[in-house]
């Protein structure tokens, strides 16, 4: 039963690698047709503002629409294939890194960009413009591995109401360290607005809280199997 349990686990996990890569293609495929539409000179920082290129703002809509419809497809796959939130959260979590991990591999195959993990570019449009060097969301899609291995693990991920709020908190200081890169992407120094300091430290508390969290559950089973 064991062994048809892990059959199962490893024929899932290979399913959701699948659902992101194929999804890091579908973005990979729009963006080319975005930068060869609005930089057929190149796409390179700093941008032109958006809301002066001609005929972008309908577009930049219809992007954030896209972008909000491409979570929802995502969260109904997970829905779909579990009934239980910590699944729920970990498969999520394993669609989006694969996601955004492979939508760079596309792009480097497709198009022979970036050059550089350093590169910058557009991450995201929700709830603000995101930007920063593309090694910075490849870190995080890591960091979202790692959480969702500790969420599917034996020793499962214990969470408490303290620890939960560190989380939340994190998450949002790191959707702001983001933030403050993408609003000023059109500016001559843009580059000094994504800071490194706050991102390395935020993903290292956060993988810090995640080991916490998973070595006290874990050494709270084993507890419990000495007494039984």
């Amino acid at each position: 039963m064991n062994a048809g349990s892990d059959d199962n686990s490893l024929r899932r996990l290979g399913v959701l690698v699948l659902f992101g890569a194929a999804f890091g293609y579908i973005e990979a495929a729009v963006v080319v047709y975005l930068r060869r539409i609005f930089y057929p000179d190149g796409f390179g920082f700093p941008l032109a503002d958006f809301h002066e290129m001609a005929g972008f703002g309908p577009y930049l809509l219809t992007e954030v629409g896209r972008e909000a419809a491409t979570l929802v497809l995502i969260l109904t796959a997970c829905i779909l294939m579990t009934r239980t939130l910590r699944h729920r959260t970990a498969y999520f979590l394993i669609i989006f890194a694969v996601w955004d991990i492979f939508y760079y591999i596309w792009l480097k195959v497709i198009l022979n960009w970036p050059a550089s993990v350093m590169d910058w570019d557009i991450l995201f449009l929700i709830p603000l413009t995101w930007g920063g060097p593309v090694l910075a969301p490849l870190i995080t899609s890591c960091l979202m591995l790692m959480i969702a291995w500790a969420l599917l693990s034996k020793a499962r991920l214990k969470i408490t109401r303290l620890w939960a709020g560190s989380f939340i908190v994190a998450i949002v200081l790191i959707i702001i360290v983001y933030c403050a890169g993408g609003l000023h992407i059109t500016d001559a120094d843009y580059k000094r607005y994504f800071s490194w300091p706050a991102f390395i430290v935020l993903h290292t508390a956060m993988a810090g809280l995640v080991l916490i969290c998973r070595r006290n559950n874990g050494s709270g089973e084993e507890e419990n199997e000495t007494a039984s």
